[in-house]
């Protein structure tokens, strides 16, 4: 109850109090979630359909950090002056803006807040008042694939094996994290992907609308790398999985509040249960030298960005970044978030398989093996603004090289979380016995990842399980049809929507197709359920519904 008091005290000191004479932006770290209009008991309410599912299939909790920022806080922020950019429920930051120096100067005295950073000065021209709105959410070919220009960064790592098998990315969704989209709307390399539907939506952090495509056209020739379609030109690595395009950078500088923008970003990719994230930004130094970073901050832990990524990995997102492009300089060492321990980051080679000069190195400050792997990073095929197929150099297209590899990795082996994929990818990796802080554990084989993950498991199951649940919603019964061509032993597990497990059956199957019947689940409390059944290797989830 004081707490509370003592916020609606604040709320109604008048604003003639304070002086007009700053422009600047800050971080703010809350001092917890009370008074949240969301519950853990009920995530269906802040979390994806996909994103719950995405935990249930990798046994992860849902937890206090999943819940969005008190609703309570920001409402209080806004009654006290401040305009929202940016908020971070990972963190429990929220980035403000306002011209009230006193205010800004006496925000930490206020219960709720727990301390503040400087992100941003000197606010550019571009009107926030217009910007800051809600923003609804709207939410095979042959085999045989002609790479054309991408041919040598796609063999290096060998994974036109799976795109010969028919594993190009169906099914996963790749986030892109990046500075702008110029051209991905009209450029004819990415005509597949808006026929298809693989496009799945936009959000720009920086401007706070949906148009990512009036900015740089970086993660234009990032999005190449993996989904660009024009055979005999150029091919990606990913080219039939589903993108989000984010935009988090602001390219004409470089502030510490590009780093809440990412974060903002990832949870909005996590919301929407994104599979993997691949971003081609670093942070080390600022234009304001106080915002910068020393190498004693590329422990894993420090930084605010590379906070943001390990959690996105915490929640199953496989998070990919590049390694930077300062080996040759002073600096040398990779940049945050590459030095998370959950972050797969990704170093340069030329077309010979050589380190490139400047691909940043590790190791991270306490000593991990940084870069994990490599791929081409020099010379790089992409698509150009002017419509033409060229080359570019940057850790910022070995990453997405390997994004777009890793999702039909993952594609092909769905029963693996994040980190396992990881794993398998380091293990397939040609200095893997013998790794260092130059190429990390080296350039990876997608084909002998592949086989490594076959031969750790029991069965290979090459055709798909199907289910069918019915009825759904339902009451107190559900009844599930399996069609699977393996006569493995098959278990069944029920989950509620915080991810507990409720209900569990192990069948023994004795032919191709089964019909197995969940009863007495009067019990269970209406809402959301999960049903993850395992057949040999494969997990499959269905979403179901309680209506009484």
């Amino acid at each position: 109850m004081i707490k509370i008091f003592t916020i609606f005290l604040f709320i109604i000191i008048p604003t003639y109090l304070f002086s007009q004479v700053a422009e600047d932006r800050y971080r703010l770290y809350l001092s917890d979630k009370e008074n949240n209009s969301f519950s853990l008991e009920s995530p269906e309410e802040f979390l994806s359909t996909e994103s719950i599912q995405r935990r249930i299939k990798q046994n992860i909790s849902i937890i206090e950090n999943d819940l969005p920022v008190s609703n309570y806080y920001i409402d209080s922020l806004k009654n006290l002056g401040f305009r929202i950019l940016n908020k971070s429920k990972w963190l429990n930051t929220v980035v403000v803006y306002s011209t009230d120096q006193q205010l800004i100067d006496t925000i930490t005295s206020y219960g709720f807040i727990k301390s503040k950073n400087k992100s941003f000065v000197n606010l550019d021209s571009k009107s926030y008042l217009d910007l800051l709105k809600n923003q609804n959410l709207d939410a095979y070919s042959s085999n045989n694939v002609d790479y054309g220009n991408g041919t040598t960064q796609i063999s290096m790592i060998n994974g036109h094996a799976l795109h010969q098998n028919g594993y190009q990315g169906q099914g996963i969704t790749i986030a892109v994290i990046d500075g702008g989209f110029e051209g991905v709307n009209t450029l004819p390399a990415f005509d597949s992907l808006w026929q298809n539907n693989q496009i799945l939506g936009t959000r720009d952090f920086v401007d706070g609308d949906n148009e990512v495509f009036d900015a740089s056209d970086h993660g234009m020739k990032v999005l190449s790398t993996m989904g660009a379609n024009i055979p005999g030109s150029l091919v990606g690595t990913a080219p039939k999985a589903n993108y989000w395009l984010l935009r988090s950078e602001k390219t004409d500088d470089e502030n510490s509040i590009e780093e809440d923008n990412w974060a903002a970003a990832a949870e909005f990719a996590d919301s929407l249960g994104i599979d993997i994230i691949t971003s081609s930004l670093g942070y080390t130094e600022f234009d304001k030298e106080y915002q910068n970073y020393s190498y004693s901050d590329l422990d894993g832990n420090s930084t605010f960005i590379t906070k943001a990524a390990d959690i996105a990995a915490s929640k199953g997102i496989l998070v990919v970044n590049s390694a930077g492009n300062l080996g040759n300089d002073a600096w040398k060492y990779i940049s945050a978030p590459g030095d998370g321990d959950s972050v797969l980051t990704v170093g340069a080679v030329d077309a010979f398989a050589s380190i490139a000069y400047f691909s940043g190195l590790g190791p991270t400050y306490d000593g991990r093996i940084k870069p994990n792997v490599c791929a081409m990073g020099v010379k790089s095929a992409v698509q150009s603004l002017d419509g033409n197929i060229t080359v570019s150099n940057g850790t910022s297209f070995s990453a997405p090289i390997i994004a777009g590899m890793t999702a039909c990795l993952w594609q092909r082996h769905p029963e693996l979380n994040n980190m396992e994929i990881i794993k398998k990818i380091e293990e397939s990796a040609h200095q893997y016995s013998t790794p260092d802080n130059i190429m990390g554990y080296g350039i990876p084989d997608f084909a002998k990842a592949a086989e490594l993950i076959n031969a750790t498991n029991v069965s290979i199951v090459n055709d798909k399980a199907i289910i069918t649940v019915y009825p759904n919603p339902f009451i107190d019964k559900v009844s599930i049809e399996l069609v699977s061509k393996i006569n493995a032993n098959s278990k069944i597990e029920l989950y509620n929507s915080i991810g507990i497990k409720v209900r569990t059956s192990n069948i023994e199957r004795n032919s191709n197709n089964s019909i197995i019947e969940l009863s007495n689940l009067n019990d269970l409390p209406k809402g959301i359920y999960f049903i993850k059944i395992s057949i040999g290797n494969q997990q499959l989830t269905k979403t179901i519904s309680k209506i009484k």
